[in-house]
């Protein structure tokens, strides 16, 4: 059966009776040892009743072993192989894509919630598509939530949003061997190297899969990690980058400044409403969006001198690339033909 062709159906039965997904979600994780694992560990119970379930701990021994406690039974923890790569999230993922159980597999940060109708939705997709992309969104949503927002809000506007999860096919990922752990924007990284062997990505826009915000601290301490992965879109970058000397230009005009944020609050508007956006995404959501790109306008420029002091850094690492371009992995990955041709795996033991 090719790649395309056949693809994964709903088989077995839920906790509750409804069909199981014939899917793995893989949960690459890496937690301090005082992080509370309750939350996450709910939602797992709730998870493994409807799909198998795997999370690649690379925390501490002490940390692995309190997940170990909170998990329900059916979740499947294991350490992260050995790979080369300084992003240990990508060790994760691979370790979870090249142990996984069936042929459709879900990655998902730790901070993801799906409900089981976006679950089924994803893997219903992997049937025609070797890649698949839902749209995340914040609950609860605090300040910094909404602030964040507003960089979801242009991305639909202006195409399609970057989630912290993926459905993606096993057999054609491990087909490529794996993905880059050299990068910081690893879910651009692992989209462009299945794309490069073929493969076909589905953007599901209005696929709406919940993310719990991060800490105060945490967000404040991504805003220029964040603007780095532009790295990986140069075009995207050179925007980015000019929206400064802009404003800067505008200061004595100050018509052109509101002119100017009035806009960028249409543009998020169009993408609240874009796709059925307006389900998940509050009536005020736009006007956050001119804060965040004031964020991004400053925190582009930070990104360029971190990139000139050898890259951002990121879990104890500096990862100088954000991502590869897909013209580079095309030709890196010319001898694995395309997916098209490649058998696909049937679920393993």
């Amino acid at each position: 059966m090719s790649a395309r062709g056949g693809g994964p159906r709903p088989v077995g039965h839920a906790a509750d009776g409804g069909a199981r997904l014939p899917a793995e979600y893989v949960l690459p994780l890496r937690w301090d040892d005082d992080t509370d694992p309750t939350e996450l560990a709910a939602y797992l119970a709730r998870l493994v009743g409807v799909v198998d379930v795997t999370v690649v701990d690379g925390s501490s021994t002490v940390a692995v072993e309190r997940h170990r406690a909170a998990f329900p039974p059916g979740v499947r923890l294991l350490p992260p192989r050995d790979r080369a790569g300084r992003n240990g999230k990508v060790r994760g993922v691979v370790t979870g894509v090249e142990t996984a159980r069936h042929e459709a597999v879900v990655v998902a940060d730790d901070d993801v919630r799906y409900d089981e109708p976006a679950l089924a939705r994803v893997v219903a997709q992997l049937a025609d598509a070797e890649v698949v992309r839902p749209q995340n969104h914040f609950d609860p949503s605090p300040w910094h939530a909404r602030w964040d927002t507003g960089r979801t809000l242009l991305n639909r506007a202006l195409g399609s949003d970057w989630p912290g999860t993926l459905g993606v096919r096993r057999g054609v990922l491990l087909a490529t061997g794996g993905y880059d752990g050299d990068v910081l924007f690893e879910n651009c990284e692992l989209v462009r190297t299945v794309l490069a062997v073929g493969g076909r990505q589905v953007r599901l826009d209005d696929c709406f899969v919940a993310r719990r915000p991060p800490t105060v601290r945490h967000f404040l301490g991504q805003r220029v990690r964040q603007a780095y992965d532009s790295w990986a879109q140069p075009l995207r970058l050179a925007l980015e980058l000019a929206v400064l000397p802009a404003a800067l230009l505008a200061v004595r005009r100050p018509r052109r400044l509101v002119a100017g944020a009035i806009t960028v609050v249409g543009l998020a508007e169009l993408g609240r409403r874009r796709a059925g956006g307006t389900a998940v995404f509050a009536p005020t959501a736009a006007l956050w969006s001119p804060l965040w790109l004031a964020e991004r306008a400053v925190c582009s420029w930070l990104a360029v001198v971190a990139r000139a002091r050898g890259g951002v850094r990121y879990a104890g690492e500096r990862l100088p690339r954000a991502a590869s371009p897909l013209p580079l992995l095309r030709r890196r990955l010319a001898g694995v033909g395309s997916v098209t041709d490649t058998p696909t795996e049937g679920p393993r033991p």
